[in-house]
């Protein structure tokens, strides 16, 4: 059993010897604060591990109610709303190139969801809808230049970003978009899989494993013990130019304010969105897009269309054991490459590639340090305390100005950030120490609340993955693994490694 650990994070006397400053992030301007942080991340801030009793909770009657709709209720439902129906009926003047356009899906799809063998369709008739294919992203264009034919090209990046996802080299949410992460984690995948060197070897591998990148979930009733019921607010009546008042437009779920984060008993997703995003390591904007069938907010019974990874499974991710037992034939080895990439290594072979993100502007590392344990919910305690960066007093005619010494007053009581997949160091903390020491640093490897803006936020903790990526990390790494620092560079290619990495026991 893991004894209460009690630990000072982001000391910044200590971050100026362990993490100097580059002249790069001197001039890169500070990032927004991740929303409900914006004076905490001026506190120091300590770890400590949560009771596993803690995590998950109890079941709201009224947020679990199944999503149920008559076929009339659903063909009455405008197919511009925010929900769209599974089924249509033909009307006069419809054909299946119009239909396929209005429901976001293409005449392939809708013949062979409906054992069509031509293009004749009858008006009463009532023909399925298959799921919408997922959307296209414009890109920047040359005046004059025609909009090339995106969907295709989309569905080749979704299909090679679940694909690396699945082997253990993770592109990040995912999003049917090139990124340079998508660029990096498949020049380093490509480095250590030879048969896969070019492009388009890789891209038809990629097809081959995975003909369906895309999967369907089915929102379930033990999910809710993960996500937040949503706040009683009341839509307020709109007038409409008859006179007549209707329901206003389902608000968006507001960003948290620092009360809200430190005065619950778990910071759990704050709506069924955030939960499937992270189940199926997914953009969250990609994932409404590919769903816009659902309504605003979810319940029990909705079905998703989601990337086809191996889901991380929140109710199973704490399953022991958790870190493997280091084993002296295949020694397991790590790195931070350029600050932005977690690379793990067994036998001297590549076998998994994270991104990472700094938490907070400034940090960073040299040299050699070791992964030590993992600790599980992590929650973060602070008495208000802010960070101070020791500076040398002024001097006046060569002597030190004495400085007045402060009023005391009394320490504020203590906030508790709860554990939960909405902490700011996500679900797991892993334990760093300097090479030779088992002292842990005020810096671990850690998940994230905020997976889609984790390069563009600044939060609390040190180096972060999504929480899906530090999960996979803890059953990667054995307590006295090296971890280096180094800068930029591929791996040379080594000898081929296992065709993929085993998933841990969600």
């Amino acid at each position: 059993m893991l004894s209460v650990i009690h630990r000072p994070l982001l000391a910044l006397a200590l971050a100026s010897a362990l993490f100097p400053r580059s002249g790069l992030a001197q001039n890169t301007p500070a990032p927004q604060i991740e929303s409900g942080l914006e004076k905490a991340a001026r506190w120091k801030w300590q770890v400590e591990p949560s009771p596993a009793q803690d995590w998950g909770l109890a079941l709201p009657a009224t947020a679990v109610q199944p999503l149920t709709l008559t076929p009339a209720q659903q063909a009455a439902i405008p197919a511009n709303t925010s929900f769209r129906p599974t089924t249509y009926v033909v009307k006069r003047g419809d054909a299946l190139v119009l239909i396929a356009k209005r429901f976001h899906t293409g005449v392939p799809q809708l013949k062979q969801a409906n054992g069509l063998t031509n293009d004749t369709i009858r008006i009463g008739q009532e023909l399925v809808l298959p799921p919408p294919l997922p959307p296209s992203t414009p890109t920047p264009r040359a005046p004059g230049a025609k909009t090339p034919a995106k969907t295709e090209d989309d569905l080749a990046t979704l299909t090679l970003q679940v694909f690396l996802d699945r082997e253990g080299f993770s592109p990040g949410p995912i999003n049917a978009q090139r990124s340079p992460t998508l660029d990096r984690v498949q020049q380093l995948y490509q480095s250590v899989r030879p048969d896969v060197a070019d492009p388009a070897a890789l891209a038809r591998k990629a097809q081959a494993a995975l003909p369906e990148p895309l999967a369907t979930y089915t929102l379930r009733v033990e999910d809710f013990r993960f996500i937040a019921p949503p706040k009683a607010e009341h839509a307020a009546a709109t007038p409409t130019p008859s006179g007549k008042h209707k329901p206003a437009a389902p608000k968006p779920t507001p960003p948290p304010k620092y009360a809200d984060l430190v005065s619950v008993s778990m910071l759990a997703y704050r709506s069924p969105w955030e939960f499937v995003a992270e189940r199926f390591h997914c953009d969250e904007k990609y994932l409404r897009a590919l769903n816009p069938q659902l309504p605003p907010l979810p319940t029990v019974g909705a079905e998703f269309r989601v990337p086809n990874v191996a889901p991380f499974a929140i109710e199973r991710a704490f399953v022991p054991p958790l870190q493997p037992v280091a084993n002296p034939a295949e020694p397991v080895t790590a790195a931070i490459t350029n600050y932005s990439m977690l690379e793990i290594s067994r036998g001297g072979r590549l076998v998994a590639a994270m991104p990472l993100a700094i938490a907070r502007p400034g940090l960073r590392g040299k040299g050699a340090w070791t992964v030590l344990q993992a600790i599980p919910r992590p929650r973060l305690v602070t008495n208000h305390e802010p960070l101070v960066k020791y500076e040398a007093p002024p001097r006046l005619f060569g002597r030190e100005t004495p400085t007045p010494t402060p009023v005391a007053t009394p320490p504020p009581a203590p906030d508790t950030l709860a554990a939960g997949p909405r902490n700011p160091v996500g679900i797991f903390w892993i334990d760093l120490a300097k090479a030779g020491s088992t002292e842990p640093l005020p810096y671990g490897l850690h998940g994230t609340s905020s997976p889609d803006r984790m390069n563009a936020q600044q939060s609390l903790g040190g180096l972060r993955l999504t929480n899906w990526d530090i999960a996979r990390a803890v059953r990667l790494l054995p307590v006295g693994t090296p971890l280096e620092w180094r800068q930029p560079g591929l791996m040379p290619p080594s000898a081929a490694a296992p065709a993929s990495v085993a998933q841990p026991a969600h």
